[in-house]
């Protein structure tokens, strides 16, 4: 009975540390996705307003350009698909938002495009610029996730 026991009971030990590595693992996993993500905003921040200056006159950077706010899109809706774990819930739910914002300014810089607005200034004055201002703000919280 006592060899029963004791086997059990090595048994639980064994499994919650599993669950905790799981947990650690989950949240090393998460930070990772997101610091890649947050880099991928930065760089897109870094490449679209130059994009939009040089698209006003030439129509190859124009599709560029479209091309480039369409594929951010696409890694908008990816990350939002993300399941975070538990710890990373509330940070994941600020990406989430801001993307929502960044998202609906991308659609509307897209629809001026189409209508041949296409304006620097606005695009560094639009929710596109303060969206991404706030996801890259969250990068050190990220980081903490990861440490």
């Amino acid at each position: 009975m006592k060899k029963i026991m004791t086997i059990a009971l090595l048994s639980i030990l064994t499994l919650s540390g599993c669950s905790a590595l799981e947990e650690v693992n989950s949240s090393l996993e998460y930070a990772d996705d997101a610091t890649e993500y947050v880099n991928t905003v930065q760089d897109f921040a870094n490449e679209v307003p130059a994009m939009s200056q040089d698209a006003i006159t030439n129509a190859e950077t124009r599709a560029n350009l479209e091309k480039e706010l369409e594929l951010m899109k696409t890694e908008i809706e990816e990350f939002n698909a993300t399941e975070p774990p538990k710890i990373a819930e509330g940070i994941h739910e600020k990406i989430v938002s801001s993307n929502q914002q960044l998202s609906d300014g991308i659609e509307l810089y897209l629809n001026n495009i189409e209508k041949g607005q296409i304006d620097p200034k606005a695009l560094e004055d639009s929710e596109i610029m303060k969206s991404i201002d706030n996801i890259t703000g969250l990068a050190k919280q990220i980081e903490e996730l990861g440490n």
